[in-house]
């Protein structure tokens, strides 16, 4: 049996290894559970043990096939109950990363199965992020890229926003910016703002640290951004 906490960094390396290539750093891990770095080594020596990652001194971390199992499941897990708690308990997209983060360790399988049959199997959860098959394949890479490194003029479709701020959440379902919403970069400004004009309407300012949260595709329809929401995202 593995506990929460040994679930929690095979989820985090997992996700850090999403957005970019293998090994992770130990710092990386550190920032992102708010560790210290002497308890970031000493959790990945105990996960090594375990065969679930590798670790290369100066190099860093690597999931190992189990580790990813692992992860996988975790992250299955996550985002199904984000899903049922937004779609089921009306619990908005701000709130359910928190809730969802609290029971991931503590359903079973059985729950799971039936949590995904009453949704219907969905391939993403409230946020955009894909959810991991029941078989645990890995989802395919969807090649986005963040709202802030697109250029004036560029018409996109939201695919996934990050779900750690909540008043970032709140703000952007308050702007009309979820999942499936297009926009144009109407301006950059030097200073970091970005501003969007939302579905071919009104335009919205994002300070650029908001504008890094949000993963975008290019609009199959260049035209989408003056006529509305596109629904392929």
């Amino acid at each position: 049996m593995l506990s929460d906490v040994m679930e929690d960094y095979l989820k985090t390396i997992y996700r850090i290894q999403a957005r970019s290539d293998p090994p992770v750093s130990t710092s990386a891990i550190a920032d992102a559970l708010d560790k210290t770095p002497a308890s970031v080594t000493s959790m990945v020596g105990t996960l090594e043990d375990r065969g679930l990652v590798t670790h290369q001194k100066y190099k860093g971390v690597e999931l190992t096939a189990e580790g990813e199992r692992v992860a996988l499941e975790v992250v299955r897990h996550h985002r199904l109950l984000e899903a049922y708690l937004a779609e089921h308990l009306d619990y908005s997209w701000s709130e359910v990363h928190d809730e969802a983060d609290a029971l991931e360790h503590h359903i079973s399988e059985e729950f799971e199965r039936r949590v995904a049959a009453v949704l219907d199997d969905p391939a993403v959860d409230p946020h955009g992020d894909p959810i991991p098959s029941a078989d645990l394949a890995p989802p395919d890479d969807d090649e986005t890229t963040p709202l802030s490194t697109r250029e004036v003029g560029d018409c996109v479709v939201v695919a996934r926003v990050n779900d750690r701020n909540r008043e970032d959440l709140e703000y952007l379902k308050d702007a009309g910016i979820t999942p499936g919403t297009t926009l144009e970069i109407a301006d950059v400004a030097p200073f970091g703002m970005v501003t969007v004009r939302v579905d071919g309407d009104a335009e919205q300012s994002l300070p650029e640290s908001v504008a890094d949260s949000i993963r975008v595709r290019t609009a199959a329809d260049p035209t989408a951004c003056g006529c509305g929401e596109v629904t392929d995202a």
